[in-house]
């Protein structure tokens, strides 16, 4: 096991590929789970299942570990799917937008 160099001011680190692409990983399943926004929480599973899928076609991984992988990309496939998205349109006033959203103005069709 090696001790990882500590983080520079920045907080950047030098990890392997594979390793950042699961930390990155961990970090969105961190935040999907503390989440009120459905909009977010929705962005957060589909880019959690991108990374799980490429984790587990990473020439770095091992065998076991990349069945988890598999096994993990396709529950949480099931869950994006079981959740799709709304188009935007039909949630122009719900509270749960992202901040910077809720200022735009609605599609024309929806005005008068």
């Amino acid at each position: 096991m090696h001790s990882a160099a500590p983080p520079s001011a920045d907080e950047s680190y030098d990890l392997p590929c594979a390793e950042a692409l699961l930390a990155g990983s961990l970090a969105l399943m961190t935040g999907h789970a503390q989440s009120d926004c459905a909009r977010q929480r929705h962005l957060m599973a589909r880019k959690i299942r991108s990374n799980l899928f490429f984790l587990a076609q990473h020439p770095g991984v091992n065998g076991p570990f990349r069945t988890v992988l598999q096994r993990m990309h396709e529950h949480w496939d099931q869950l994006v799917q079981a959740h799709p998205a709304e188009p935007p349109a039909s949630r122009a006033h719900t509270p749960e937008l992202l901040p910077e959203t809720r200022l735009w103005h609605p599609p024309a069709e929806h005005l008068q």
